[in-house]
């Protein structure tokens, strides 16, 4: 099923209509969904005409972008959308203002500073940390995205805020559209002259398909930017920004960091346990490469979750609406859960099809079964870490997971280095990682807020994953799966099972359910 949302018609300097937290929601999950797909699409259009070489040319420069893009936004779109969520709530648009005011000034500083700095240091950055000199072209080629990923995701935090989020959505189709048909066009026409102009206009795509998006953004910020009014409360709005900004950039630079050290410290450990170099890069890439874009699946639901819930609990916290507030944090949670259940059932009993279907081998099927049951805590725990920045624990947030990344490395090292464990020294560092995180977590929002999950409602989805998972085990026993079509047919029965017990435990509430056909309706008529 697919929503098609419109944006209604509003004067200019009309603020747009907030959305329910389940709408706003729905609207994120359904486009994430079309622009997977479309991404999809994109990286088989460019593998298939670029080869191995471009796309591994290709690959060498985003973690480049990634990096440069943390360091730009600095975590402004998050603290935007709390702030501006706050000032919503009390009706202070001239504060609004201010703040996208303010945020326009660090980002043009920040964007100008990175940008200049990678077109300066390219040739460095290619030649000794890419260590492929012809990646210098990409990186220059890099440099346009930047500003431009910065000023849109203004905007989206901007949207966020006002509980608006058919704006981003629709921006992130567009944008994924344009990317398609430029690099179809760009790479078809660009391959001729060598693999290294067809990767330059494979990267060049990216600015194309934000530039498309920018604009769009741009156009709906202008149609429903707030009136210039004075702000009731016009102090503290830089602190206010950079006091949930910078714990949040440290937090995803202490995220990168540990992504890069991780492979440095699994091949050494693994040396040590006796493994050979070759040995140690197949089994750390079946687990990498295989078994962790699998389990980061569902996260594209918790995900839009989290967009959603960040002005949601921002507002209510202004407002000091308790009650409501305790609720919408325990339906994120659930619905998290909810989400994220079904798959690790179907990962943790399926786990050989989906990987020889998908990849050809099921050799890493054991890793997917053994970290499916912790993953869970995962889909959890981005909601969760959510609602702790939106109740302004963003600096807490920050130790918890730096806390977290060195248990994950002492036990990696510990366990990954003893040639009993190898490679399963891995899978049980991230597996500790996950689950320790999140327990960290909810004793953080215990502590600062008294909130807990009710009993009931946490006995409702217990009798629900261990119902399903029966159902789904008899099921996988007394079926024969005879090819993908069977195997389908399959998972789609058990999903309908799964449905069915959601509504026969009543983990779906009566009230989450009207409201849910009232969008489905509205979004059909």
């Amino acid at each position: 099923m697919i929503i098609i949302v419109f944006l209604p018609n509003r004067k200019k300097g009309e603020v747009v209509t907030k959305q329910s937290f389940l709408y706003g929601t729905i609207v994120l999950i359904v486009a994430s969904m079309l622009t997977r797909f479309l991404g999809f699409i994109n990286r088989m259009i460019t593998a298939r005409l670029m080869g191995e070489e471009g796309i591994g040319l290709y690959m060498l420069v985003m973690p480049t972008l990634f990096l440069l893009l943390t360091l730009t936004q600095i975590g402004l779109p998050l603290a935007i959308s709390k702030n501006i969520a706050e000032a919503y709530a009390k009706n202070d648009e001239g504060r609004i203002r201010k703040i996208m005011t303010y945020a326009f000034i660090i980002i043009t500083c920040t964007s100008i500073f990175f940008t200049v700095s990678l077109i300066v240091f390219a040739p460095v950055i290619a030649t000794y940390l890419l260590t492929d000199e012809r990646t210098e072209y990409l990186l220059y080629a890099l440099a346009p995205a930047i500003p431009i990923i910065a000023f849109s995701s203004l905007f989206k935090g901007y949207f966020q805020g006002l509980q608006n989020m058919k704006p981003q959505s629709i921006g992130l189709v567009i944008e994924q559209i344009v990317r398609i048909g430029f690099v179809y066009v760009a790479i078809h026409y660009f391959i001729q002259f060598g693999i290294v102009h067809a990767a330059v206009s494979a990267v060049v795509s990216i600015t194309i398909g934000e530039i498309a998006s920018f604009l769009f953004l741009y156009y709906q910020y202008k149609k429903f930017q707030v009136k210039k009014t004075q702000a009731k409360q016009s102090s503290h709005i830089l602190s206010s920004l950079l006091t949930i900004a910078l714990p949040h950039t440290t937090s995803k630079l202490v995220q990168s960091f540990s992504n890069f050290l991780e492979p440095i410290f699994v091949t050494k450990s693994l040396k040590v346990a006796g493994y050979s170099t070759v040995e140690a890069t197949k089994q750390y890439g079946e687990l990498t490469g295989f078994v962790m874009p699998l389990l980061f699946l569902p996260t594209f639901i918790t995900n839009s979750i989290s967009v959603a819930l960040l002005p949601s609990v921002s507002m209510l916290q202004t407002r000091n609406e308790q009650k409501v507030l305790f609720e919408r944090m325990e339906q994120a949670i659930r619905f998290s859960f909810l989400s994220g259940a079904v798959a690790t059932i179907i990962f943790m009993l399926f786990a050989n099809p989906i990987l020889t279907y998908i990849y050809g081998t099921s050799n890493a099927s054991l890793f997917v079964k053994m970290m499916a049951p912790f993953f869970l805590c995962l889909y959890i725990h981005t909601p969760l870490q959510t609602i702790l920045i939106s109740l302004n624990y963003a600096r807490e947030v920050m130790w918890n997971n730096i806390l977290g990344a060195i248990v994950k490395f002492s036990i990696l090292i510990v366990f990954t280095s003893h040639s009993a464990f190898g490679i399963y020294g891995v899978v049980i560092a991230l597996n500790t990682y996950v689950l320790f995180v999140m327990c960290l977590h909810f004793l953080l929002l215990y502590r600062r807020t008294k909130f807990f999950l009710p009993f009931k409602n946490v006995f409702r989805l217990v009798l629900l994953f261990i119902s399903t998972y029966a159902v789904a085990y008899m099921l996988k026993t007394y079926i024969i799966i005879d090819g993908i079509f069977m195997f389908m047919m399959l998972l789609g029965l058990i999903i309908c099972i799964y449905t069915i017990f959601i509504f026969l435990f009543r983990c779906i509430t009566k009230e989450e359910w009207i409201q849910f056909k009232k969008i489905l309706w509205k979004s059909n008529g």
